[in-house]
């Protein structure tokens, strides 16, 4: 029948790529910025202005002491070759006390920052994932992709929205 077996193997591949499209035309897909979704929700929110408030007060106390180790630093640049050996020895000292403690303080303060950040967006991202599939669910979506690894979508199919109040409405910030 068929006299070149290359033709035989067309076939098949355009009878392959007929199908999958047949079946691509009836999967229902929607798009989401799981990242956006979780920093509009309301929680997250009260919880960054929680945060704020909660780590103010060493932010402060790091601020006053930058500005304490500014003035050491400003003594020792107007009294250079004007100060007694022992004085300029003592303010060198306090400059690098205040510089060690500035370190240290903000090491610590950059630490329990990122535990409680990295606590609170764990938790709300869990969250996030559960929403999501009861929001694909209930609009009878096959799939769900992120939009960060999405080259073209349209706006339609986006569920960011969708899902950040599905989130609020599911739990709402106390």
């Amino acid at each position: 029948m068929v006299r070149f077996p290359w033709v035989r193997g067309l076939l098949v591949v355009a009878a392959c790529a007929m199908t999958s499209s047949v079946a691509l035309a009836q999967l229902k897909v929607g798009i989401i910025s799981v990242q956006k979704a979780v920093l509009d929700t309301a929680e997250i929110k009260k919880a960054q202005a929680e945060m704020e408030a909660r780590y103010r007060p060493r932010q402060m106390q790091m601020e006053k002491l930058q500005k304490e180790l500014q003035s050491v630093q400003q003594q020792l640049q107007a009294g250079a070759g004007k100060l007694t050996p022992a004085a300029e020895q003592d303010l060198n000292a306090q400059a690098t006390r205040k510089q060690k403690e500035l370190q240290r303080l903000g090491e610590d303060l950059q630490a329990d920052v990122d535990r409680d950040r990295n606590e609170i967006l764990g938790r709300a991202g869990q969250r996030m994932q559960e929403v999501v599939r009861k929001l694909a669910e209930t609009k009878g979506l096959d799939v769900v992709v992120e939009a960060a690894s999405t080259v073209y979508f349209k706006t339609a199919l986006d569920l960011t929205a969708d899902a950040t109040v599905a989130y609020d409405t599911a739990y709402p910030a106390k």
